[in-house]
């Protein structure tokens, strides 16, 4: 089963248990009234203010979150297109002889830093192009290194190997920000919130004898999509919601590489 279609089974699955709480708080709710038609609303309004508006402080807070936490991975991957592309310009500073070995592993650690993401969700894949970043890395800043030394005069010290040490730091930044996210107790709170507010919905809902489908699927589709729409923006390269689209900085970066 692809991404795709384990997102839309998710969606489904929750939808259906919204509104099987519903219903199962309808009937709860019918039972009540029936045995005690006076006393079956009496204290509830605290309770359920009380509970709606916690639901609704954690919504607002995960929400929040997770559209700042977007965000500033958009900000980072134009941050990591920067520095490559002024460690790149600085390859001019190096001796002629070591310039086209430089620009070829610049080339190869693009293609390395592109394919981790867009490899994902495969982590096997992503992990084998990141560890061949790392080794680029290496290949490069050795380079640097060396053609320095040949040279009388420190040009390539001063500009070019502190281009290179920010083009390797934002690549750390960018893995702690991709990794992350809230506690899951925080969504598992999140969820359990859900499900006990359709219940309190669904018990009010046992006022009228026939069911109101409109309020009831309204109720359960609502909550669905604001549960995914967060947890979406949380991991933006799994779902619906993705990061991808800035990746075409990078992409039009190594396509100006020649």
């Amino acid at each position: 089963m692809n991404m795709v279609a384990m997102l839309v089974v998710t969606l489904v699955v929750l939808f259906a248990l919204m509104m099987m709480f519903l219903e199962i708080g309808r009937r709860l709710g019918l039972r009540r009234k029936a045995e005690d038609a006076k006393g079956a609303e009496k204290g509830l309004g605290a309770v359920e203010g009380a509970i709606f508006g916690l639901m609704g402080l954690i919504i607002a807070f995960t929400f929040s979150g997770a559209g700042e936490r977007f965000q500033h991975r958009r900000e980072l991957i134009v941050q990591e297109a920067n520095a490559i592309g002024t460690a790149w310009l600085r390859i001019d500073l190096l001796p002629p002889v070591a310039q086209p070995a430089m620009r070829e592993l610049f080339r190869q650690y693009v293609d390395a830093r592109l394919g981790i993401y867009q490899k994902l969700p495969d982590r096997a894949a992503a992990r084998a192009e990141n560890t061949r970043s790392v080794q680029l890395q290496g290949e490069m800043w050795e380079l640097a290194i060396t053609a320095s030394r040949a040279r009388e005069t420190n040009t390539e010290s001063v500009l070019l190997l502190p281009a290179l040490n920010e083009m390797f730091d934002i690549t750390t930044t960018r893995a702690v920000a991709a990794e992350t996210h809230p506690p899951m107790v925080i969504y598992a709170m999140l969820l359990a919130l859900a499900f006990l507010c359709s219940l309190l919905a669904g018990y009010d809902m046992a006022e009228s004898r026939s069911r109101n489908w409109l309020h009831t699927v309204g109720f359960a589709l609502i909550m669905t999509l604001t549960l995914y729409v967060i947890v979406d923006l949380e991991y933006p390269r799994l779902g619906f919601i993705r990061i991808d689209a800035a990746d075409h900085i990078l992409v039009e970066l190594r396509a100006s590489m020649k």
